[in-house]
């Protein structure tokens, strides 16, 4: 059974942005990034995101598309960046991981 809440939305819709952002700022996890902050931040890695997208661990990952499990952590972890042939290969997964993980079963390789 699932239950539904209901918010009275009157009170924030009535206040203006000033009275918004003053209220946002209040709250210590809320805060505005500062150019510092902003500049510490590091991006995700891609080869992370798309992995997880297609659902497949590191190890999966890697077998399926020959690469090797250190290099794909590496990426993952920032400590590595992938060169322009890499990305390209990336890029072609990207758009159709299903035809790359075929292509590479039916052939020999490398």
């Amino acid at each position: 059974m699932m239950t539904t809440t209901s918010h009275d939305w009157s009170r924030a819709d009535a206040m203006t942005e000033d009275e918004v952002r003053a209220a946002a700022l209040k709250d210590p996890d809320a805060q505005p990034l500062t150019e510092t902050r902003l500049a510490r931040m590091r991006p995700v890695p891609r080869t992370k995101t798309m992995r997880r997208a297609l659902g497949l661990t590191q190890e999966a990952f890697a077998a399926r598309y020959h690469i090797p499990l250190g290099t794909l952590r590496d990426w993952e972890q920032g400590r590595a960046e992938p060169d322009q042939t890499a990305r390209a290969y990336l890029t072609v997964i990207a758009r159709d991981p299903e035809s790359v993980s075929r292509a590479l079963e039916s052939g020999p390789h490398a």
